[in-house]
């Protein structure tokens, strides 16, 4: 059964969770992306329960209601913040213990960030449709292809982004997630979330923040499976492969034949199944 919870990391910080399994086993916590929101991980969650895993999924700073600080400064949703927020979670949830870190498109922006911070603390690392900042960097330098897959970061930092995200019934939305693979039922779930103005003013802000600097955070010392679907619309063969350059560590590279940006959604069962093998070749 999954939990629906909300969890205080600190003022205007009260974040709603799924939670799935006992609260003493194993934590893995699982980062959303942009796009979809913590409904992605809805078929992981209680199967990671099954499996003898504590299982978190939070709607991130901004998803969550209760988690949404004035997105006109952009510093509220500087990497750093959202970073703090999801290490702060995992403490809430396993304080002092290892875990296991999922993390999708912008989730897996912060998760190679803290993976490359607190090494110490992480039993494993799943990625899901996002490459090494270093191999993304690089891929936007020599993959001609890459800067067009990448154009929407430039997109979602205009002044109208929001109005047009969510025209026509979030026709762009609801358009990409066909697209991408995302059963219609699955999207319904994530526009419950992100379908709204002010949601979609937060998720951009994390955009905003960043603008159009990429970090350099190093190589990653914690054993890594990476999952890349060929289909993937932003996310190409170069940046994708050129991921194992930056981990010195344990590293799997698994390509789905068909699968897009959100594969948990897509195809739920291979990515559990795959997850679930990496968790267990890595026990905390």
């Amino acid at each position: 059964m999954i939990e629906d919870r909300k969890i205080t990391l600190g003022p205007g910080l009260v974040f709603d969770v799924f939670l799935a399994g006992p609260g003493d086993a194993p934590l893995v916590l699982l980062l959303h992306g942009f796009a979809v929101s913590r409904h992605l991980f809805d078929k992981q969650l209680p199967a990671l329960a099954e499996a003898g895993y504590r299982a978190a999924a939070p709607s991130q700073r901004g998803y969550s209601p209760g988690a949404r600080p004035d997105t006109t400064r952009h510093a509220n949703y500087d990497i750093e913040k959202l970073v703090g927020d999801a290490i702060a979670m995992a403490e809430a949830l396993a304080p002092g213990r290892r875990f296991h870190l999922v993390g999708h498109d912008w989730g897996g922006s912060l998760a190679w960030d803290i993976a490359t911070r607190v090494p110490e603390r992480l039993a494993s690392l799943t990625m899901l449709s996002r490459p090494h900042p270093g191999a993304f960097a690089r891929a936007m330098r020599e993959d001609p292809d890459q800067p067009h897959r990448s154009r929407h970061h430039k997109a979602f930092q205009e002044a109208d982004a929001v109005p047009k995200l969510l025209a026509d019934n979030a026709a762009w939305l609801r358009t990409r997630h066909a697209a991408q693979g995302i059963p219609p039922e699955a999207t319904e779930k994530h526009l419950a979330v992100i379908g709204h103005a002010e949601t979609l003013e937060a998720a951009l802000a994390w955009y905003r923040a960043r603008g159009r600097v990429y970090r350099d955070i190093g190589k990653v010392k914690v054993p890594t499976l990476f999952i890349w679907g060929d289909a993937d619309d932003t996310v190409g063969r170069m940046a994708a492969e050129g991921t194992a350059a930056f981990i010195e560590a344990p590293y799997r590279f698994e390509v789905l034949a068909g699968g897009g940006h959100y594969t948990p959604d897509q195809m739920p069962e291979r990515v559990t199944a795959l997850l679930l093998e990496h968790l267990r070749a890595y026990p905390v």
